[in-house]
């Protein structure tokens, strides 16, 4: 095979890895367009939620306890990584902040397959999760996610602290103590508030909306910093697909030139061979 038929074939390659790539960073916009209503309805509804536990908490303060600490077998750390990769560091950045998460280190329940493939095998691993590729999959992750936690609950020691570790929307790892509820100081009331059931009842359903408002907005704002971040990444895959694409024609631009040269060179030559006319 000529060295020109060479670098056709290369570039049609690199244009089918570019089309690839184009559809890729296509469905990663389409996917961070679907979450800002949501995230903003989310945050609402959480801000409504701790509004009423801190407003309880005032008037109940033996529900809030004095969170004693807590040994690393009692605390579960949600890691909330990517299902895909094409994302840049998004993952990494999430085993960086855990080598720097504070000791005795909590036991992990890893979601994503990407960040569960780094973690396999870590001395605090518990459990690793299939993760959300579009938000349409958040809602079953998080059912697998309840279930998983429901099930360490109930075997000894059992755990009596939730964090996680998730990107933001806006991209850097961010630490989240999700249970026990401990909401900011609500301010002064007069009155405590009427409750139609016992104050223990009603703080459990309480605890349960909260982590039920909490978890898909952390899954949502990861999915989003995700996609965010495999734009990025889309973009400078194809920013190098284009120079090399470039640097592939000018070269095959080069070879089809001394291609040319030859040819006038051959006809030349051949004409210069032809027997003079007579005169």
């Amino acid at each position: 095979m000529s060295r020109r038929a060479e670098l056709e074939q290369r570039l049609e390659r690199l244009a089918e890895i570019s089309d690839i790539l184009t559809a890729m960073k296509t469905m990663a916009l389409i996917e961070t367009r679907k979450f800002g209503r949501f995230l903003d309805h989310q945050g609402r509804l959480l801000a409504g939620i701790e509004a009423a536990a801190a407003d309880f908490l005032a008037f109940h303060p033996t529900f809030r306890g004095q969170q004693p600490p807590v040994d690393g077998d009692r605390h579960v750390l949600l890691l909330i990584g990517s299902e895909r990769g094409f994302c840049g560091d998004f993952n990494q950045a999430l085993a960086v902040a855990l080598d720097a998460f504070p000791e005795p280190k909590p036991r992990l329940l890893v979601v994503g397959r990407r960040l569960a493939g780094k973690l396999v095998g870590h001395p605090r691993w518990l459990e690793g999760l299939s993760g959300p590729s579009v938000a349409e999959e958040i809602p079953a992750v998080l059912d697998a996610v309840m279930e998983s936690l429901r099930r360490w609950q109930a075997q000894p020691p059992g755990w009596v602290r939730l964090s996680a570790l998730a990107h933001r929307p806006d991209g850097p790892v961010a630490s989240h103590g999700l249970l026990p509820l401990a909401p900011p100081p609500a301010p002064g009331f007069a009155y405590p508030p009427q409750l139609q059931l016992e104050p223990s009842e009603f703080f459990a359903g309480l605890v349960d909306h909260y982590l039920s408002a909490q978890l898909p907005g952390l899954f949502y704002g990861s999915l989003l910093a995700e996609n965010r971040a495999r734009l990025e990444h889309m973009e400078r895959a194809l920013a190098r697909l284009r120079d090399k694409s470039d640097e592939l024609q000018r070269h095959r631009n080069a070879l089809r030139q001394e291609d040319i040269t030859e040819e006038i060179e051959v006809i030349l030559l051949s004409a210069e061979s032809l027997p003079a006319d007579d005169e």
